[in-house]
This record gives structure tokens, C-alpha cells and sequence, in this order.
């Protein structure tokens, strides 16, 4: 077979943790990436393309003969950028702009799951403040507020107090995440899990579940945040659920989008509650978790980039996908101050000890190299990955290599993985 020539756009650690699944594929040729970051550059030449711009996009592909293009984050999905590309003739790993609304707009993916009988949380959608103040004030707390569209992970509040409730209403209204509208849902309750799907329009196979961990601070205190840390497997999610994700879930899903006539090819995400009667859908996503990704990409044995292009080509009822037995546990290291404001431009050094070994792999998230040295640049900067026989293990190996991480102005959490560990 011809080698293929691939793009990956995206510039954070999940789209590293998939440069360096795909940089394993006997089937490439050519690897590029547009933007990346300091660690994708091991594995492809970086591109400065804005990928805003899909014509320049366009050409990119054209001129380099792009044989795939992989699509990292959720942002150029909502915008249409595999529309454009597929329209111009090249292979795309990621949903229309259509079928990226399960992600991109809160209030589709509850309709969507009214219409095809999904189980997920009553809700309420509004565009008036008072209707969304009154709604809430009848259902009391615990109850969760979400701005509509993309909010980069921040437009959720999970309020325990009605008065929390209220003021998170307050700040959708007042425009904040840049959404005119709220959606107000049942706090559902249970044990959350991430579960992954690959999806080619008509076919589904299950990938690994993860969990992750959203809140700041050790024992799952302080605010939310896009996510600092993961490990896979998540044993909440047994054979036997993951069964029944697929069931009522996951397939429903893909047969209604189907139906809808806006076919879903891609991976599917979905954030789970698993409760007494079972999970219910909290959130989809249409790309990869970040760090989901990272623990699950440690985790698989097949080949990504053959699963990927099965996944564009309508052919995913012919692959299987089989999974290490291992446990991967990624850690997250985020500049002091994140989710709020914090600092760019501190140095980082010593990753090249800290990841060394077989079963540790460092991810960049935030990274940048200035005058020659590695900075941070962002938020969450590090993932920071291993793998180990089972949980503890790799909790373990996980925190010797960020000791040997050398950067004053990060910091993590301490106990990702605990449930495991603990065995809850």
C-alpha cells in the first residue's frame, strides 16, 4: 500500500497523544501538523496554519498532497471544517458541521435525545432570564446550569445552592461564554465515566472508557476545569455497562443521526452518570477527551490510524479493536493560578529524565519554545502519562515522573486515579 500522507490539526495534548499513536502506523507517509506544539515536532513537521481560515487549509492539503486529515479539537468541527475538506476532495477523520452540534449547541443534543429516547436529565432551554430564573427556583437545588454552545469546558455549573443556581443564570445572560441561551438540567446522581465511541455514519464499536478528573483540587475540591487528570479503565464501567451504553446510548445515537440525514462519522464521547437504574448521557462530545485520550492511546494495541480511516470510509464493521490489560493513569500539570487567571513564559526543564521509560510518556498540553528553551504557555501545560499492571501501579509511576518534572510555577493534583485505587 501507498504510504498516506497525514494532517493532524490541533494544538494541544490530546492531538500530541494522537501524533504519537499515528507516528506507530506502518501506513504513513508524510506527517504534518497544524499548529502542534514542541512534543508533536518529534513526530511532524509542524505547520503555521490558521486553521480558521479552511481555504488555506485547503491548499495546505492540496499542495502536500494530503492523502487524510485528522481533526483534533471540537472549535473547526463546529465551524465545518470537514465539510469543507471533504468537499474539496480530501478524506476527514471528524463530524459535518451538522453532526458536530451534539457538541457544539446543549439544547440539539437534549431535543435529539427526547426525539430518539436516550436517557439523560430533564431539562429546560431558554432564551429569557426570568423563564430560566423562575424554572430553576421550581426545581430547586441541586440543579445544573449550562450555557449553550462551546464553552471551552467552562459553561457548566453543577449548583448545589439555589442562590449558586442564580448567579450562574446571571452570567449566561449577561453574555460570559457568548451563548443567548441556557439550558437548565436534573443534577443526576452517581459515579461519572467517559465513554468512547468510534462511529462511521452507520457502524459503531466501542473504544475504552476513562475517568476523568474535572475539579481543581485534590479530593475533587474547588472549581471545575477542562480536566486534570484520567485513567483507563474506568471500573465502573464493566463489560456489562459498557454493553448497555452501546445499547441505549451510543446506537441510538448514530441510527437517529442517520435518520436525521446528518450521519455521524467520527468519535463519539459520551460523559456518563452511572446511577442505580443505569447510565444516562450528562454530555456528548465529537472528539477525543482531553486527557481521555492520552490514557486510552497508551492503551491501544491495534493500529490508530487504520481504525480512524475504517471510521471515514464506512468500513468500521470490519475492524476490532483490542485493548493493553494495563491501567494508564495521566496526570495533569497546570501553571499555578489555572482555572483562573495565571502566568505564561516559566520555564520547564528536566522532561527528558522525568519521561524516560518505557511505560511513561509526556504529553504537551500548553507548551512553547522561547529563545531555545521550553515554556509554559497555557493553562493545563504537561500530561504527564504512564502505565502500570493496575491502578496503583500506575498511579505510582505517574507521580515519580512528575517529581522529576522541574518547574516551580506548576502544579497537580495528588490523587488522580483514587477511586480506582481505593477500589470505589
Amino acid at each position: 500500500m501507498t504510504p498516506l500522507n497525514v494532517l493532524l490539526i490541533g494544538s494541544g495534548g490530546r492531538e500530541h497523544a494522537l501524533a504519537w499513536a499515528i507516528s506507530a502506523s506502518p501506513l504513513l507517509g508524510q506527517f504534518y501538523c497544524a499548529p502542534g506544539n514542541p512534543g508533536i515536532a518529534e513526530y511532524a513537521s509542524l505547520v503555521a496554519l490558521d486553521v480558521t481560515d479552511h481555504q488555506a487549509v485547503i491548499a495546505f492539503c492540496r499542495e502536500q498532497r494530503i492523502d487524510f486529515v485528522v481533526v483534533g479539537p471540537e472549535a473547526p468541527l463546529v465551524a465545518g471544517i470537514a465539510d469543507d475538506l471533504r468537499a474539496a476532495g480530501f478524506k476527514v477523520f471528524g463530524p459535518s458541521k451538522e453532526a458536530a452540534q451534539l457538541e457544539g449547541s446543549k439544547g440539539f443534543t437534549k431535543d435529539f435525545c427526547a426525539e430518539f429516547d436516550i436517557p439523560t436529565g430533564a431539562y429546560g432551554r431558554f432564551t429569557d432570564k426570568a423563564a430560566a430564573t423562575a424554572y430553576a427556583q421550581a426545581k430547586g437545588a441541586p440543579i445544573v446550569i449550562k450555557a449553550d454552545g462551546l464553552a471551552a469546558g467552562k459553561g457548566v455549573t453543577v449548583a448545589m445552592s439555589l442562590a449558586e443556581a442564580l448567579a450562574a443564570i446571571d452570567d449566561i445572560f449577561a453574555g460570559q461564554f457568548g451563548a443567548a441561551e441556557c439550558v437548565i438540567e436534573e443534577f443526576l446522581d452517581g459515579e461519572e465515566a467517559s465513554f468512547f465511541a468510534l462511529c462511521d455514519g452507520e457502524h459503531a464499536v466501542a473504544l475504552a472508557a476513562a475517568q476523568d478528573h474535572k475539579r481543581v483540587g485534590d479530593g475533587d475540591t474547588g472549581p471545575n476545569t477542562g480536566g486534570m487528570g484520567a485513567y483507563s479503565p474506568a471500573p465502573v464501567v464493566t463489560d456489562a455497562m459498557a454493553e448497555r451504553v452501546m445499547a441505549e446510548i451510543i446506537k441510538p445515537t448514530v441510527a437517529g443521526m442517520a435518520k436525521r440525514g446528518t450521519p455521524f462519522k467520527g468519535v463519539l464521547f459520551a460523559g456518563l452518570m452511572i446511577g442505580k437504574n443505569g447510565p444516562k448521557l450528562i454530555e456528548y462530545n465529537v472528539r477525543f477527551g482531553d486527557p481521555e485520550c492520552q490514557v486510552l492511546m497508551l492503551r491501544l494495541k491495534d493500529d490508530l490510524l487504520t481504525l480512524l480511516i475504517a471510521s471515514a470510509d464506512g468500513t468500521l464493521d470490519k475492524v476490532s479493536v483490542r485493548w493493553r490489560n494495563d491501567t494508564a493513569l495521566s496526570v495533569v500539570m497546570a501553571t499555578k493560578g489555572y482555572p483562573g487567571s495565571y502566568g505564561k513564559g516559566s520555564e520547564i526543564r528536566n522532561l527528558d529524565q522525568a519521561g524516560e521509560g518505557d511505560d511513561v510518556e509526556i504529553f504537551h498540553a500548553g507548551t512553547a519554545l522561547k529563545d531555545g528553551k521550553l515554556v509554559a504557555n497555557g493553562g493545563r501545560v504537561l500530561n504527564v502519562s504512564a502505565l502500570g499492571k493496575d491502578a496503583a501501579a500506575a498511579q505510582r509511576r505517574a507521580y515519580q515522573a512528575v517529581d522529576l518534572v522541574d518547574w516551580p510555577d506548576g502544579f497537580c493534583r495528588r490523587d488522580i486515579g483514587w477511586r480506582a485505587v481505593q477500589g470505589r
